[in-house]
C-alpha cells in the first residue's frame, strides 16, 4: 500500500503542476496517386485541479492508514 499511496502523490503533484497533456495525431486529407498531403492536429486534455488534490489526499491517506499495524 505504500507504493501505491506514494504513486498517487507523484501523480497529484505532477497534475497539479502541469494542469494536463497534449498530443498530436496525423490525418490523411488527401490521397491522389503519388501526391498525399497530411493535416497533423494536436489535442490537449486538460486536467482539472481538483483530480490532483485528490490524489495527494488519497495517496497520504494509504500512506497513514496503511502504515498503522492493526493492534
Amino acid at each position: 500500500m505504500k507504493i501505491v499511496g506514494i504513486v498517487l502523490i507523484i501523480v497529484g503533484v505532477i497534475a497539479l503542476v502541469y494542469g494536463g497533456f497534449s498530443y498530436t495525431t496525423t490525418k490523411k486529407t488527401v490521397d491522389m496517386g503519388p501526391i498525399q498531403i497530411d493535416r497533423k492536429e494536436n489535442h490537449s486534455v486538460p486536467l482539472p485541479p481538483v483530480l490532483g488534490v485528490i490524489a495527494i489526499v488519497g495517496g497520504g491517506a494509504l500512506l497513514y492508514f496503511g502504515a498503522k499495524k492493526p493492534s
